[in-house]
């Protein structure tokens, strides 16, 4: 077990983080999220130095001419291309397609360690916010060496770059907010974490 896997905190931001990503912001499970991002409560529990985070707390309640359901369409779901897919695949597939090669060897690390994990709607596994959430799971189940390897082959190696160009593009301050806090989340799971990050080409 290491120091990583056995901070309290780690499965807290990582399933706040997913669920942000993952579910519609009217959605049950992300809506008390974004109510209490909303405030300035939550700072206090999110393991991050202060002046990192009051930026964040102040762009978070900031208003904007776009509703969040609407940001969150042309973020997630469309019609129009997504401007920074969350699909791992996307980045890391010569083609930029969904379901690449790097979707199929995360199912298959995923059915040699016994996981299933079942999406919400018929897409990759390898969806940024799904992604985070399996790792919560991971880390509330005592799987830490799991944990360790999602992160470290399956999704830190493209996150950095999909988290860049979604904050430059989110095009309003709540969505430009989570994904600051994002970036600067996940960089902090990485200086601790003891299985060396892949290094995969990226195509995007």
């Amino acid at each position: 077990m290491t120091e990583f896997t056995q901070r309290d905190d780690f499965a807290m931001t990582a399933r706040v983080l997913g669920a942000l990503f993952y579910y519609a912001p009217d959605s049950n499970e992300a809506a008390p999220l974004v109510a209490l991002l909303k405030t300035e409560e939550w700072q206090a529990q999110w393991p991050l130095p202060a002046h990192k985070l009051a930026p964040l707390g102040q762009l978070l309640q900031r208003d904007a001419e776009e509703t969040l359901a609407q940001a969150w369409q042309r973020l997630f779901v469309g019609p129009y291309a997504l401007p920074s897919p969350p699909w791992g695949s996307v980045w890391l597939d010569r083609e930029n397609v969904l379901f690449g090669d790097s979707t199929l060897a995360l199912r298959q690390w995923m059915r040699d360690n016994g996981i299933h994990f079942a999406m919400q709607q018929n897409e990759p596994e390898d969806h940024f916010g799904a992604l985070l959430l399996l790792a919560a799971w991971l880390a509330e189940n005592g799987r830490h060496t799991q944990c360790a390897e999602l992160l470290a082959w399956h999704l830190l190696p493209w996150s950095s770059r999909f988290l860049d160009v979604f904050i430059d593009n989110a095009g309003h301050p709540f969505y430009q907010a989570v994904g600051e806090l994002a970036r600067l989340t996940l960089a902090d799971w990485q200086s601790t974490l003891i299985v060396p990050v892949a290094v995969k080409k990226l195509y995007r």
